[in-house]
């Protein structure tokens, strides 16, 4: 029974997620806050659910980009380049983005009548971005259960694993990353440089798989 709604960017993470767990989810949902990257990862994440058939949304947070601060809402001169470490890439993070969208995708799930909200944060993102830790995504579980009578909760199966071992699982199910996007300068081809795509690079070379996605510095 389909019973989940998945929290979809179209990026490397959220795809991977969608396609291992297509057969419990019943709605896709991706959030536009006015990010460098969210146009393109917009596309991919579109395609991939009229792929396999999965009702996708778009939800608008608008006011992200207006009273948020985080160099994902500037411009791409703002992203940094470099390895994807505390230092460089703290400057990307938007505050409370997870919570946001979870407290929202909450909303959506009871309203359909659905039980779950799947979200793909990963190990990798844990020291630098707070709103990807295992300790924040069981209390925001809690907290949906307690404040919804559906009892909706997070299911996040890729809290405590490396981008490597997601890029492993996408391999098994025969994805094709190029047709996804991670790069945060948001350009038509992935710059190459910013820490994301430097981690992106480094998942697909020790995940085996050939990176045939386009890159400016290529």
């Amino acid at each position: 029974m389909k019973d989940a709604v998945i929290i979809i960017s179209g990026g490397m993470d959220s795809t991977t997620m969608l396609y291992e767990y297509k057969d419990d989810i019943a709605l896709a949902i991706t959030f536009d806050y006015g990010s460098t990257q969210n146009g393109r990862e917009r596309l991919c994440a579109i395609t991939h659910c009229q792929r396999l058939g999965i009702k996708h949304i778009v939800v608008r947070l608008d006011f992200m980009h207006r009273y948020f601060k985080s160099a994902l809402l500037e411009s791409p001169d703002a992203i940094p380049e470099g390895n994807y470490d505390d230092e460089n890439m703290k400057s990307t993070v938007v505050p409370f983005r997870n919570g946001i969208m979870l407290a929202i995708a909450c909303g959506i799930a009871e309203s359909n009548g659905l039980k779950r909200v799947l979200i793909a944060n990963h190990a990798g993102d844990h020291s630098i971005y707070p709103d990807c830790r295992g300790e924040f995504v069981e209390a925001m579980s809690l907290a949906m259960q307690m404040g919804t009578y559906e009892n909706v909760k997070v299911f996040a199966p890729y809290t405590h694993i490396s981008k490597v071992d997601i890029a492993r699982h996408g391999k098994e199910l025969g994805l094709n990353y190029a047709e996804t996007y991670s790069c945060y300068k948001g350009g038509e081809k992935h710059c190459g440089k910013c820490g994301t795509c430097r981690e992106r690079r480094a998942a697909l070379r020790e995940a085996g798989i050939i990176d045939t996605t386009q890159y400016l510095d290529d």
